[in-house]
């Protein structure tokens, strides 16, 4: 050791270019981590290099910067100086068990009687020269995984330098970068991670800002008390399976390696998150629960300071945070979106030089928020911030989800079970799952909802919007049905066969499947609620449009009643109590645009079961409320709807030469019911059955019916 310390430090070699992404190689000199390491903390220190006071009384590692105040002092805004004498230290041997034996004794005993024990002996002050040994002999402390990351360091964040900006990358691409691709400039540390990907460092403690991130994570830490390993377990374990935003053994290793300058906003949101197990957990029910409000409170306000300093922790903050329904705001998804493309998620990382994890994890997060921007657009009724032109992020894959690390120390991976671990595997299905999903629910918003969607509608005048939304429902119709076919067994509703008591995150899988459905059926029946059907084929085309939009509804309100409380208790997408209330929603414009009043009271008294039902499951699940208060506010509106005339009878002629299988394809596609025990055929009203099976297809060419 004292050799290495002796040697002259190795100037970095001048690297013209971009260089590829090094692999972690077994040879210690050549980690780039354990380098950063023995420059920023070397493996002895003297008397010169003893930390600063601050440091020294916070039992902190003291790192020196340039400017001659260490990170910490910078960061809490206090003077660096080195004035007070070091502290005697204890004998580790017998004076240390028998200090925490008298620790243990008047724990035992109460205030008043433990003052009055004399205290334990100090031990004698060491020379110098003991000190100096003692630290000389001290093991090197090794790198945490986070600080070989590029979005994710503890004490420096990165933005991402666009192409459009002053810096471009032909000129950036002259700079002398080192071998971990950085490179000092006027404009500050740069990184290169690809051919044409630059980012600039920034210390966190440049930033100015107006709150302690060490005082908001100790109010934390004093909320959940004694609990905050069990809520970290429940958060694992329920939320991270099926929405696996978080580098979990990063996490870990941080815990083990005793590190708790976690992000706040993060750490608040995980353990919301967990409490909402709190009840089922037996350890945990009889104990008073934490300050949930108070927790919240608390992770809003540091998200906002968080935000300042942009890393993958805040945007992850922000997600599980907006992962409680009545935290859900459309502001700061947006927020999470700007803050998201500041460190580049929208891009391509593949062949970045950057650990193989942090590449995976980016790849997730980016696909998490791309959901939660278009379900936000959903729920909102606000235009979507992710656009397909200026996203580039590839598909997800099977070894995206491999957790293993590679360290300084080694691969890790304290993964509980393995990769084969049934529930896991299951949980990262149906988060691929609900990425497809969410990509046919984006082309839903954009064809039927976009202005200019809308604005092609009003042209076409009542007599054909109704025809040309049809004609773009057909494709985005058969790209669904072809997503529920090709659905894994493990993320089919028939095929849960998941024991008593073990939870199942399916639940809101196929409850976005229906909302992304009605969401068509719902544009269609607004088209014909603006115009009469005057001829026969008009009026027999309504009958097809409203008897497959009712058939929707039925097999929506069923799957709601066959939840068990094994789903009803496992995690849920935020959008749940959302898409809860689109079939409210839908089965209320069902029920107003009735043509007759045996219509209208079907509808009535279906939506009476169905808030019946949500009554039932909010019991369980006390979010699904939300949706039961939209179903009452929708009833309050209903209530002043004009009496419909009785209808003479429920019976409609087909026009000649027609019959069935000539309309339109998409409103017969019944077959992707299958999961609700259906057969294909459905009783549509209490007078006759339609044929659902078969049939060629309408055209619509400029606006008139063409017939197979």
């Amino acid at each position: 050791m004292a050799t290495l310390m002796g040697a002259p430090p190795l100037l970095p070699p001048h690297v013209a270019g971009w260089t590829a992404p090094m692999p972690f190689m077994d040879n210690k000199d050549k980690r780039p981590a354990l380098r950063l390491l023995q420059q920023s903390s070397p493996a002895a220190r003297t008397k010169k290099e003893r930390p600063c006071d601050g440091c020294r009384r916070r039992k902190s590692k003291c790192v020196l910067q340039d400017a001659g105040r260490c990170v910490l002092c910078e960061f809490h805004k206090q003077d660096c100086t080195f004035i007070e004498k070091a502290q005697p230290r204890k004998r580790k041997l017998d004076d240390a068990i028998s200090s925490s034996e008298s620790t243990v004794r008047r724990a035992d005993l109460p205030a008043q009687d433990a003052s009055r024990l004399p205290s334990a002996p100090q031990s004698r002050p060491r020379s110098p020269v003991a000190l100096a040994e003692d630290a000389i002999s001290a093991p090197v402390r090794k790198p945490l995984a986070v600080d070989e990351s590029l979005s994710l360091q503890r004490h420096r964040h990165c933005k991402l330098v666009g192409q459009t900006t002053a810096l471009d990358a032909s000129l950036l691409s002259l700079g002398a970068f080192d071998n971990k691709n950085e490179s000092e400039s006027q404009h500050g540390r740069l990184r290169q991670v690809g051919a044409n990907e630059y980012f600039s460092l920034h210390n966190d403690a440049d930033v100015l800002i107006p709150d302690d991130e060490a005082r908001a994570l100790a109010e934390i830490e004093t909320i959940v008390g004694q609990y905050s390993t069990t809520l970290i377990d429940i958060y694992f374990r329920n939320v991270h399976p099926s929405y696996p935003i978080i580098q979990k053994q990063a996490f870990l290793d941080r815990q083990r390696h005793g590190d708790r300058q976690f992000n706040p906003p993060l750490l608040a949101a995980m353990y919301i998150l967990a409490l909402s197990w709190w009840e089922q957990e037996p350890d945990l029910a009889a104990a008073p629960k934490p300050d949930v409000n108070r927790l919240e409170y608390i992770a809003i306000t540091s998200l906002t300071v968080a935000m300042q300093r942009p890393k993958m922790s805040a945007v992850q903050a922000g997600l599980l945070l907006l992962q409680r329904a009545k935290s859900s705001t459309w502001t700061l998804t947006v927020q999470l979106v700007a803050l998201s493309q500041d460190i580049g998620l929208h891009l391509d990382c593949t062949d970045w030089s950057i650990p193989l994890w942090e590449r995976r994890l980016r790849k997730r997060l980016a696909w998490a928020l791309y959901m939660q921007d278009k379900w936000s657009a959903l729920l909102h009724g606000r235009p979507s911030h992710i656009n397909a032109a200026d996203w580039a992020v590839p598909a997800l894959t099977a070894p995206d989800f491999d957790e293993t690390m590679m360290t300084a120390d080694g691969p890790v991976n304290t993964s509980e079970g393995g990769e084969s671990d049934v529930h896991m595997l299951k949980g990262r299905s149906i988060f691929t799952q609900m990425i497809a999903l969410t990509a046919i629910l984006s082309d839903v918003l954009t064809t039927f909802y976009s202005q200019t969607a809308l604005a092609s509608d009003n042209r076409a005048g009542a007599a054909y919007s109704t025809q040309l939304v049809l004609n773009r429902a057909k494709p985005v119709q058969i790209r669904l049905k072809q997503w529920f076919a090709s659905l894994p067994p493990a993320c089919k509703m028939d095929n849960d066969n998941t024991a008593p008591g073990i939870l199942t995150p399916t639940g809101y899988l196929h409850l976005a499947y229906f909302a992304t459905e009605i969401s068509i059926h719902r544009r269609i029946i607004q088209t014909t609620a603006s115009g009469t059907p005057g001829s026969a084929n008009d009026k027999y085309m309504l009958y097809i449009i409203r008897s497959a939009a009712k058939t929707r509804l039925i097999s929506a309100m069923d799957f709601v009643n066959r939840l068990r409380p094994e789903h009803l208790h496992a995690f849920w997408f935020f959008a749940s109590a959302g898409n809860f209330a689109l079939i409210g929603t839908f089965g209320a414009l069902l029920q107003a645009t009735s043509p007759g009043k045996e219509e209208t009271e079907f509808y009535g008294a279906r939506l009476h079961e169905f808030a019946w039902t949500l009554s039932c499951c909010a019991k369980r699940a006390p979010w699904v409320g939300q949706a039961v208060d939209m179903l009452e506010a929708n009833g309050e509106l209903l209530a002043s709807l004009a009496e419909k005339p009785e209808a003479k009878s429920m019976e409609v002629s087909r026009p000649r030469g027609q019959d069935v299988r000539s309309a339109p394809a998409f409103v017969f596609d019944d077959d992707d019911d299958d999961e609700e025990g259906e057969e294909g055929q459905e009783e549509v009203d209490g007078e006759g059955d339609v044929d659902y099976g078969v049939g060629e297809v309408m055209e619509i060419d400029e606006g008139h019916w063409q017939y197979a």
